[in-house]
């Protein structure tokens, strides 16, 4: 079913309004240790508005180290981020999400014994304006502002094709409609920078291709920036513009999927010789 309203005017806020030039998400030297551990070792690189940016290595690489720094859950021993010219380093996670940056986790941190709907409406607190107190009453501004988020969490619902689940505790859901579930309360944050950490991830091949239909949708509509982490190269080299190549937490290489698959250093350190023979 197609969503009722354009995904644009479903979700306004996710344009990220900086001058031409500036990054949308810039990180500079950033290196995270853990004891005498090194996860992150002086790592650079810009994703530009606009551009589906992928990060791929080897597993302890220090990828979803980078994601966790991104949205506040680690602070960096050394380095800096800004998030449309504005650094990042030392906010809340809370107020991260606030300015605009939302994350698809991994691991499914969904609420189990919350229906579809009331996850998804989860992801529109950093919207909530009105105070507290007035919730308690089913009325007024709080009352107007609440129907404004369902409507918008029911047109995620149906862009994503989960209608017939909407009712449904996730704990009851196949897999792979908890990982678009886990996709649309992102979405329903309505940032403006969207970290996917391995949306595929233990997927089947029928519901890889669904969630690469999602996630191109989502770019085409709505020109949102996004940053991939995954292991499936096919996924990546499909669908990123660029591509950054991690191992032992430092940057091998970054550059348009192309050129990263015929790099050698990456052939050695990832790829395999195969994937260089087979010309994937």
């Amino acid at each position: 079913m197609a969503v009722a309203r354009p995904l644009s005017e479903v979700l306004p806020g996710t344009h990220l309004n900086v001058p031409d030039g500036t990054p949308a998400i810039a990180v500079e030297g950033l290196t995270l240790r853990f004891g005498g551990n090194i996860a992150v070792d002086e790592v650079s690189f810009s994703v530009q508005p606009r551009e589906l940016f992928a990060i791929i290595g080897p597993n302890g690489a220090g990828k979803t180290s980078i994601f966790n720094c991104l949205s506040g859950a680690y602070e960096p021993q050394a380095g800096t981020i800004h998030f449309g010219g504005t650094p990042l380093l030392g906010t809340a996670p809370d107020e991260i999400a606030r300015m605009g940056l939302a994350r698809m986790f991994q691991n499914i941190e969904l609420f189990d014994n919350l229906t579809v709907l009331e996850n998804l409406l989860l992801g529109r607190h950093v919207h909530v304006t009105y105070p507290w107190w007035s919730s308690f009453v089913w009325a007024g501004r709080s009352k107007r502002e609440e129907l404004g988020h369902r409507r918008v969490v029911e047109d995620i619902i149906d862009f994503l094709e989960i209608e017939a689940h909407r009712k449904y505790p996730v704990g009851l859901l196949p897999y792979g409609i908890k990982k678009r579930v886990e996709l649309g309360r992102a979405l329903a944050m309505e940032p403006s920078v969207l970290l996917l950490d391995e949306p595929v991830a233990g997927m089947n091949v029928e519901e890889t291709e669904d969630m690469a239909r999602f996630i191109l949708d989502i770019q085409d509509e709505l020109d949102l920036t996004m940053i991939l982490v995954e292991h499936d190269m096919g996924l990546v080299m499909d669908l990123a513009d660029r591509v950054m190549v991690l191992d032992f937490g430092k940057v091998i290489t970054v550059g348009k999927p192309d050129e990263v698959q015929s790099n050698q250093d990456v052939i050695r350190a990832y790829l395999g010789e195969e994937h260089k023979v087979a010309g994937t």
